[in-house]
């Protein structure tokens, strides 16, 4: 609801029925377009990032000793 009053408002912002006078300018931008390689480096890095917040999430440790006797 608060997104939608929000949004409502930043549309009645830029309304300009109300002014007499109105100027147009244009201008060119080039866009550019993603590579598919950055693409695949994006997935493997959120891949990693699942992977570590899946695996991190376990306290189960295993702690192995060792005990010697000493004969004496």
């Amino acid at each position: 609801m608060i997104t939608l009053i929000l949004m409502e408002s930043i549309a009645f912002g830029q309304d300009s029925s109300g002014s007499s006078s109105s100027t147009t300018t244009t201008s060119t931008t080039s866009s550019t377009t993603i590579q598919p390689w950055m693409w695949i480096v994006g997935a493997i890095i959120v891949l990693i990032i699942i992977i570590a917040l899946a695996r991190g999430g376990s306290k189960d440790k295993v702690i192995i000793t060792k005990e010697e006797h000493i004969k004496e």
